[in-house]
């Protein structure tokens, strides 16, 4: 949805936009950071653990969590991580069991965040527009096209939500619609856009952090899992391998597409359930 290189081509290009854009991302980015370090923090307690704990890092003070290039990948790119909550396994009481479920900690509320804010942004949808736009025969007009990561007024909405996008039947010309024609309750789009800044954000961030690469989520999870937390590396091998997986990630354009590629299907398909559920399809 947007790199690095495009974030600074907007904001030296439309600096107005752009801060408008960073008064929704930054409560996202922050509630999403603090949310997935206290999870982590908390299971090691839970599990026998009282590192994090008794270093304060069960705070809901962001700036307790907040690792700079992390913080900073979440806000141009939507994914990244925060400084790691120290933990000390040998107080685990079951070992490599606990060791996997405080891995899993961080990303899984992330994805509850996003599940919730996908839930709340389809509510939130059928307030915000007269319902007799989703009753079009244009294109663009479907409720899926305004909630999915990849609509095309999904991301009208999600930058300044001035115009609707619809394209005649037969032809791909499209007709610009003014959106507050539509919007019965005008006020809501501020509430949408952060909803759509949350989604993306959580959803960006687990699946991010879910790489197997150290000292990310996943690769914990794979050497508990597969390897049975015989691959233990040092703390420079650590920095090492985030250097190079951030040297990846600026130098090339491998990770984000794999994400992006990930991020739109599975956000595409939990869409298409919570509408079916709702009766909205």
């Amino acid at each position: 949805m947007d790199g690095g290189e495009g974030m600074l081509d907007w904001m030296r290009s439309d600096p107005l936009s752009f801060f408008q854009f960073l008064m929704y991302r930054a409560p996202a980015v922050l509630i999403a950071l603090t949310l997935h370090e206290i999870s982590h923090g908390y299971v090691a307690w839970r599990c026998g653990d009282p590192t994090a704990k008794n270093l304060g890092r069960l705070s809901l003070n962001p700036f307790k969590h907040l690792s700079l290039v992390g913080t900073i990948m979440m806000f141009t790119v939507g994914m990244g991580w925060a400084k790691p909550v120290p933990v000390n396994p040998n107080n685990y009481r079951h070992g490599h069991r606990d060791d996997l479920l405080v891995s899993l900690a961080g990303v899984t509320m992330n994805f509850l965040l996003f599940l919730l804010a996908t839930a709340l942004a389809v509510a939130v949808n059928e307030l915000l527009w007269d319902p007799a736009i989703f009753k079009m025969t244009y294109p663009l007009t479907s409720r899926t096209d305004f909630l999915s990561f990849n609509g095309q007024n999904f991301n009208e909405i999600f930058v300044n939500g001035e115009y609707i996008l619809v394209r005649e039947a037969g032809n791909g010309y499209y007709n610009v619609l003014n959106a507050v024609e539509y919007m019965q309750t005008p006020w809501l789009i501020h509430v949408q856009r952060f909803l759509y800044q949350f989604a993306f954000c959580n959803l960006g961030m687990c699946l991010f952090n879910l790489l197997p690469f150290p000292p990310l989520d996943g690769f914990h999870v794979f050497n508990d899992i597969l390897l049975r937390g015989r691959l233990r590396l040092s703390a420079q091998a650590f920095r090492l391998s985030m250097l190079a997986l951030l040297a990846l990630t600026y130098a090339t354009n491998i990770v984000s597409k794999v994400i992006s590629t990930v991020e739109y299907a599975v956000q595409g398909g939990i869409l298409r359930g919570i509408l079916a559920l709702a009766g909205l399809t």
